[in-house]
């Protein structure tokens, strides 16, 4: 059974998530302005070339130590429902559902966190997810690890490497969408690779290989567009 891979940020949803979330996060008081800056620091020096993505990630997570899971997980339920979930892009049901219907299982391949992706998962029908997950202890507070390997970049290309070695299928048979250059790892080894709403540097990289670009559109108003009926949302149990 071939696998069809999808990155979640500006591909599935017409946003960056991690974006939203410090914004809502300062907002709401739950990190402090420096925090922020600091957040957005890394990020900047990552784009300079300074820093792997890897370890800013590392970083952020180590951030969380001591902190509660529960709590987290509560939050990202409701950032979801109120901020996630009108983004999604109205192309994108109907590329699901064709591969679903031919068979292929659907997989989300994400750095985002393991509490807002499983709740994607569930919206769209997803039949597993890889993102970076968090430890937590017998006591539910993260330890400020994650649970295997981080789900960026190169981390990606690993996570999915695992993912079809276990379910016996090569990734030539595979398919990945993705808005981003950072994902060129992934693109690269798969036999479907496809440029949505693609970055600069992607956008020129795909053309020159003959790959896909695609246009899924952007949801009107900001709300949801049409597609199978939403569940509601309830936090994720797993770290």
């Amino acid at each position: 059974m071939a696998v069809a891979f999808f990155d979640l940020d500006k591909t599935l949803i017409a946003a960056n998530s991690g974006s939203l979330w410090i914004r809502r996060e300062l907002e709401l008081g739950h990190i402090s302005r420096f925090q922020a800056l600091r957040a957005s620091l890394w990020i900047a020096r990552y784009h300079l070339g300074f820093v792997s993505m890897q370890d800013a990630v590392a970083r952020a997570i180590a951030q969380l130590a001591g902190t509660l899971a529960k709590p987290l997980q509560e939050r990202t339920a409701v950032f979801y429902a109120e901020q996630v979930r009108p983004l999604y892009r109205p192309g994108a049901w109907a590329v699901l559902d064709s591969h679903r219907r031919a068979g292929e299982r659907l997989v989300l391949l994400t750095s985002s966190t393991g509490y807002l992706s499983e709740l994607v998962a569930r919206e769209l029908g997803l039949d597993a997810v890889l993102c970076n997950r968090f430890e937590v202890d017998g006591e539910g507070r993260h330890t400020g690890r994650a649970l295997g390997t981080i789900c960026f970049g190169e981390g990606k290309r690993v996570c999915a490497e695992a993912y079809v070695r276990e379910a016996g299928v090569p990734l030539s048979a595979c398919a990945f969408y993705t808005d981003s250059y950072s994902d060129l790892s992934v693109m690269e080894v798969v036999g479907r690779p496809v440029a949505v709403h693609p970055d600069h540097r992607l956008r020129r990289h795909a053309r020159k290989r003959g790959w896909p670009v695609v246009d899924w559109g952007v949801p009107p108003g900001g709300g949801v567009p049409a597609g199978p009926p939403a569940p509601p949302v309830v936090p994720s149990t797993g770290a």
